[in-house]
């Protein structure tokens, strides 16, 4: 009886750290559209080369006939001010695309 309950107990704990986790993993997710200056596949290049590795980054989407880069990241280990430094150090502008109505 014992071992049974405290079989219980452990997995009740268990479940309770397995969800606890994955609340973590999902974090804030933020999807931030950018209007930028690229107007060649080798812009792109460096875009897809380097952005990604900007901390919490999750996804990057480069439209080169539409001059934008959709990226996808967590919140709450970037923001746009970081992602448009980024952006900077590979001497491509890019703004905020403004929110469409």
């Amino acid at each position: 009886m014992k071992k049974l309950i405290m079989l219980c107990l452990v997995a009740v704990l268990g479940f309770g750290v397995a969800d606890a986790v994955a609340q973590k993993k999902g974090g804030n997710v933020k999807t931030t559209v950018f209007v930028t200056d690229i107007d060649c596949e080798g812009c792109a290049k460096k875009v897809t080369n380097s952005i990604p590795f900007v901390k919490g980054v999750k996804d990057v989407k480069v439209d080169v006939p539409t001059k934008t880069v959709t990226v996808t990241y967590d919140a709450t280990k970037s923001n746009d001010a970081a992602l448009i430094k980024a952006f900077t150090k590979i001497k491509i502008k890019a703004q905020v695309a403004p929110a469409k109505k």
